[in-house]
């Protein structure tokens, strides 16, 4: 009768079981008319030892190996899980035991079985990879990573998704790697759970990433898993309920009254580069566009109706297209470069030009806000930090589209903003520019009916 057991064979406080198969082949060839094999492989059941001694019936020996009440709702999922798992593969074995004539694997000198450890390793390779001639998904996290994004990469080639949808995914990607790397771990699709959650918001608050950036990962990693179950990959119960949500983000803008300083300042204050940047972040504050429109702006766009200009283009985003009204401020811009958009240069370079334009301005009014800072000089690592810092310090390429949308919140009707930012929905709308039920309650005011006096 052959016997199957698990064993936690390893040193570190999470790892792997050893599965171990013990059984007595009868034959009159040997000595004492039969013989004992003990067979051993490696799962990829995963356990923290102390639930494994827990489950064993082992007394702890220290308070480390104690498992605590605050602990009992995690360790019950585990138990339930490995539990689960260590009966399914039993059965898989003894299966597979069955279904063997052990006289076949006799050898030659009929001294010794050939049914030995490498037969146990290709059954527990069977289990979790059944050569049926069909692929099997992978089951950890990072591998299976790779192939959701193997399926979004060619979707992008088709156009069906944006690179910059890619790139998010591989930012996550990358973190799980080092957090593998870092705590010598290997996570399982099903081991996403509340608990996984934790410890990877300690270990990125630990390396300095902002708040917003850890809840994106966890936002990525739900929708990985979630892709996952829908293959029929085994995945937490908790997963549904696996999420963070995001804190908001000061808004920061150029009022008015700080565009006015951006325009005035004297023309010998400004070299060329920054002459030119210095335009387009205007154009962008009163035409309200991303800066992977607006700085492909050229004459070729423009158009005139009833003697008004206005600007024809694709929003690259979201592939809309847009027929947008120009500002006297723009107008102005591209008299004085004689029917010319200012000259076009990289989103970084124009991401560093207008902060000096801001500086020289004396944007330097103190606010709350986030900008990336060397985590360590130079570890050429850089992490969002959150502080009071000169608003100079703040400004971005994606000032102008919001200084646009708050500045001319009230003053034009909000139908036409949103045609003129492509948002389709009001309240994100709303949202995006930072405005809360009160400040829409409180807008009732500025009209006749609701005044006091």
């Amino acid at each position: 009768m052959a016997t199957v057991n698990f064993l936690y064979r390893s040193t570190k406080d999470k790892s792997e079981l050893n599965v171990r198969l013990l059984f007595r082949h009868q034959s009159k060839q040997y000595k004492k008319g039969f013989k004992d094999y003990v067979l051993g492989a490696k799962t990829e059941i995963e356990v923290e030892s102390r639930y494994w001694n827990k489950m064993q019936g082992i007394k702890p020996k220290t308070a480390k190996e104690r498992v605590s009440k605050d602990e009992s709702a995690e360790y019950n999922n585990s138990k339930t899980f490995v539990t689960k798992e260590t009966n399914k593969i039993r059965q898989h074995i003894q299966s597979e035991l069955k279904s063997i004539n052990i006289e076949d694997l006799l050898s030659v000198d009929r001294d010794n079985l050939t049914l030995d450890k490498k037969w146990l390793q290709n059954v527990i390779k069977n289990y979790y990879t059944p050569q049926d001639g069909t692929q099997e998904l992978p089951k950890t996290l990072l591998k299976y990573y790779e192939y959701f994004l193997s399926e979004k990469m060619f979707q992008a080639k088709k156009g069906d998704i944006k690179d910059s949808t890619i790139r998010k995914y591989r930012v996550t990607k990358n973190l799980l790697i080092k957090y593998e790397i870092e705590t010598n771990s290997t996570i399982l699709v099903k081991n996403v759970n509340n608990q996984f959650k934790r410890k990877l918001e300690n270990f990125c608050f630990n390396h300095g990433y902002a708040y917003n950036s850890i809840v994106r990962s966890i936002k990525s990693i739900k929708t990985v898993c979630l892709h996952a179950r829908s293959n029929n990959i085994e995945t937490s119960h908790q997963l549904d309920n696996f999420k963070a949500p995001y804190r908001k983000a000061e808004s920061i803008y150029l009022n008015i009254e700080e565009i006015e300083k951006i325009e005035k300042i004297p023309s010998e204050k400004l070299i060329e580069s920054l002459d030119n940047a210095r335009d387009w972040l205007i154009i962008s504050c009163y035409t309200g566009q991303r800066v992977s429109d607006f700085l492909k702006f050229t004459k070729d766009n423009l158009r005139k109706k009833q003697n008004k200009l206005l600007i024809d283009f694709t929003q690259k985003k979201v592939n809309k297209k847009m027929s947008v009204a120009l500002h006297p401020k723009v107008v102005e811009i591209i008299d004085k470069r004689n029917g010319e958009f200012p000259r076009a240069i990289s989103d970084q370079r124009y991401n560093d030009y207008i902060k000096e334009v801001c500086k020289i301005a004396e944007i330097n009014q103190k606010v709350m806000g986030s900008k990336k800072m060397e985590t360590e000089p130079g570890s050429k690592i850089y992490r969002n930090k959150t502080g009071l810092y000169e608003k100079w310090e703040l400004v971005t390429s994606h000032i102008g589209r919001r200084s646009f949308a708050t500045n001319f919140y009230g003053e034009i009707p909000t139908i036409f903003l949103m045609n003129a930012t492509g948002h389709k929905k009001e309240e994100t709308f709303l949202k995006y520019i930072g405005k809360t039920s009160d400040d829409l309650a409180m807008g009732m005011f500025n009209f006749p009916a609701f005044d006091y006096r």
